[in-house]
């Protein structure tokens, strides 16, 4: 524990110098947000309550994604030199390269997205300007990713069981392993992204969420996972500082994309799924909640929520941002309490 939190503190003193300098690249090189409202005709909602952000800078995402992959790539071999016994429940090599295939492809398909966003040519969509990846070919490389890393995991760390707290019930899937474990990575990824919507909310949630895992992780003895969860938190934490109301910076899809993708891929790994749900309880809310206006949308011809995400609904409701997300955030202090105690009993 004193070699991860030395750890935590080492990232996040680097990632908060930075930072800084960071940000001022982005305004350079103008990775900022746009202006999405459509210039003639009806402004969609969405559009006024929040292109009073276009201006700030995208992009936070790329340098925790850098910042924990180069600290990573130097600190492990240089405790493992220093006489640190490494453990883990699995082959500690395939496991490293799980964690940071996933960490990294997820954000190169997010920084893809990103770079369409803020330079592509903006087209007229359902709800009103339309900029990025198609939804359909975006969900297409998510998919594609997933079920390549539920592959490695299943034939390369031989997991194919689930379980079950409570009961103390351990179920083997088998091959069936494999789609449940691609859909949970493609949920993940997409719920952290719609959560990514008001300043901290998602960063915040999903700081809870590393702190419970990273107790997780020390449990099982998994020495890898735990120095990759403490670079990562103390290179969120920077980042959060910055990201908080009023952002100055955003994590952008590159950020998003790879923390959601990557956040299912440690709950996988740690056999701790179903105390996924529950620790990340907050992205999987948000998530169902788009997915209920969708739906309703496409059968029923009208939407059954005044607005989704949910975060978006309790802001059309008059709740101020930073109220919305600082009660968030304590929601998912305690769903990470709850999923802690699931996981660990």
């Amino acid at each position: 524990m004193a070699l991860d939190l030395g750890l935590l503190m080492f990232s996040f003193a680097l990632t908060a110098v930075l930072i800084v300098p960071f940000i001022n690249l982005l305004y350079k090189l103008r990775f900022t947000r746009r202006v999405e409202a459509p210039k003639k005709g009806e402004v969609p909602l969405f559009d006024k309550m929040h292109d009073k952000k276009a201006g700030t800078p995208v992009g936070g995402g790329i340098i925790i994604v850098a910042s924990v992959s180069i600290l990573f790539a130097i600190v492990y071999p240089l405790v493992s030199y220093l006489g640190v016994y490494m453990y883990a429940a699995f082959d500690v090599t395939s496991e490293i390269q799980i964690i940071f295939f996933t960490f990294l492809s997820f954000a190169l398909l997010g920084f893809y997205d990103d770079f369409v966003k803020l330079f592509g040519k903006m087209e007229q969509g359902k709800l009103g300007m339309w900029v990025g990846l198609r939804r359909k070919h975006k969900f297409a490389l998510q998919w594609i990713l997933a079920f390549t890393i539920a592959l490695l995991i299943y034939k390369n760390l031989n997991i194919s069981i689930i379980h079950i707290p409570i009961f103390e019930t351990v179920v083997n899937l088998g091959f069936w392993y494999v789609p449940l474990a691609a859909f949970t990575i493609v949920s993940f990824v997409n719920a952290v992204n719609i959560t990514d919507g008001l300043d901290g909310l998602a960063a915040g949630v999903l700081l809870i969420c590393l702190f419970a895992f990273w107790i997780i992780a020390s449990k099982v003895f998994d020495t890898p996972l735990s120095i990759f969860i403490s670079l990562w938190i103390g290179a969120l934490i920077a980042f959060l500082y910055f990201n908080i109301w009023p952002a100055r910076i955003f994590m952008g899809d590159s950020g998003a994309m790879s923390f959601g993708a990557t956040l299912a891929v440690i709950g996988l790994l740690t056999g701790k799924i179903l105390a996924l749900v529950i620790i990340g309880g907050i992205f999987v809310v948000e998530i169902m909640s788009s997915l209920t206006q969708i739906l309703s949308r496409r059968y029923l011809g009208m939407p059954i929520l005044p607005m989704a995400p949910i975060h978006l609904w309790l802001q059309k409701a008059g709740w101020e941002e930073p109220k919305i997300v600082m009660r968030t955030w304590l929601a998912g202090i305690i769903l990470a309490i709850l999923g802690l105690w699931l996981a660990v009993i």
